[in-house]
């Protein structure tokens, strides 16, 4: 019975310590771009886009798919950066265990 309350203990502290990674995560970004650096995206840790800077030499209203195909590249590219950047932070804190229903 003891190890069980010392197992539930290690589990509350696991939790606290999560909660206050996720808020610190919440406010560490990751910067990404396409197109040459045309296109520029800032995602944080919660996977916001948190900005979007589009240089106007690459607005061309003749070729608008072109604009659409590099703000998706550095978008997904944003959140993909921001998916590894929490996967290695909550590694550090799992100790590389893989804990389901944690992130």
């Amino acid at each position: 019975m003891k190890s069980m309350g010392n197992m539930m203990k290690q589990a509350q502290k696991l939790q606290s310590k999560m909660m206050k990674m996720q808020d610190e995560l919440a406010e560490k970004t990751v910067e990404t771009s396409s197109g040459g650096g045309m296109v520029k995206v800032v995602a944080n840790g919660k996977q916001q886009i948190v900005s979007l800077e589009i240089e106007k030499e690459v607005v061309d209203p003749e070729d608008v798919e072109m604009l659409q195909d590099l703000v998706l590249a550095a978008v997904n590219d944003a959140l993909v950066k921001s998916q590894e950047m929490v996967n290695a932070e909550m590694g550090k804190l799992t100790g590389g265990l893989n804990i389901p229903g944690l992130m």
